[in-house]
């Protein structure tokens, strides 16, 4: 949303934010301008994407263009099918919005193929065991004052939300706070497979002294994903679910919730976090 727009907060009867400098653009054709009520606006695009590995259908995902082939190994790692950074490039048909990933697969593919929308994620899971991909134990990581982990999310640069307000952020922090990577998507899981994706291809992984932080709720993909990519710490704006809380519990990762306003509820790995009841 451009030039008309009104901010979310102005909408809901707040005051006008401050002026901010100008914030870089976001991924190209992340957002497309249309018409509505007469005005022009600018909207999230989401667009679906293949993933092929060794030209064999893998899984199709409802994304926002940018950033594909990071988007292609996270998803990839995070589901167990590759256990290193691989080769991933567009198709040669690049109206085909095809990403082709070097083989061989760590595992073999199940029978249903992978479909994901961008709400929800991988669906056709019938149980925890399976969504659950098996990962080791999470290094101890670091220790990191509350505060600190409160004021993540104002540190997230989100371009493409800042112009449709339609779009996730997942961004990836080193221990003194400095943002060293951030994604953003339709889809919060595509989001949080962007940077491990961009992860994995610079051989960052495992993340042991990392934090993630995601703009939205915290959900069991969010925290399965995190735990595999090696990350002890995942942070995020809202609120996470119970599912959420007992994975984090589980694989002894340290969660924290309702970061916003220089406050941070810690739901589990409370060891990790400096002032923590």
């Amino acid at each position: 949303m451009e030039g008309e727009r009104v901010s979310a907060n102005a909408a809901a009867g707040g005051d006008a934010a401050p002026a901010r400098a100008p914030e870089p653009a976001p991924a190209r054709g992340a957002t497309m301008t249309l018409e509505r009520d007469g005005l022009r606006d600018t909207v999230a695009v989401e667009e679906p994407l293949e993933v092929r590995v060794d030209g064999e259908p893998v899984a199709v995902t409802m994304r926002t263009p940018g950033h594909d082939e990071e988007l292609a190994l996270g998803f990839l790692y995070g589901e167990g099918l590759i256990d290193g950074a691989r080769e991933a490039t567009l198709s040669d048909d690049l109206a085909a919005n095809t990403i082709v990933v070097a083989g061989p697969l760590a595992r073999e593919l199940p029978a249903r193929r992978f479909y994901t929308t961008s709400s929800c994620g991988v669906c056709g899971k019938g149980a925890i065991e399976e969504v659950t991909v098996h990962c080791g134990p999470l290094a101890e990581g670091p220790v990191l004052a509350r505060e600190l982990l409160a004021a993540l999310p104002e540190r997230l640069v989100q371009p493409g939300f800042s112009r449709t307000g339609g779009l996730h952020a997942t961004g990836l922090f080193d221990a003194s706070g400095e943002l060293l990577c951030v994604r953003e998507d339709v889809g919060r899981h595509n989001a949080m497979d962007k940077v491990v994706g961009w992860a994995l291809a610079r051989g960052r992984l495992p993340l042991s002294d990392g934090v993630l932080c995601v703009s939205g709720r915290l959900s069991l993909e969010l925290v399965q994903k995190a735990a595999v990519a090696g990350a002890p710490v995942l942070v995020g704006v809202g609120a996470p679910t119970s599912l959420a809380v007992s994975l984090a519990r589980e694989r002894g990762l340290t969660l924290c919730g309702f970061a916003r306003g220089g406050r941070v509820n810690v739901y589990a790995g409370e060891r990790r976090v400096a002032g923590a009841s």
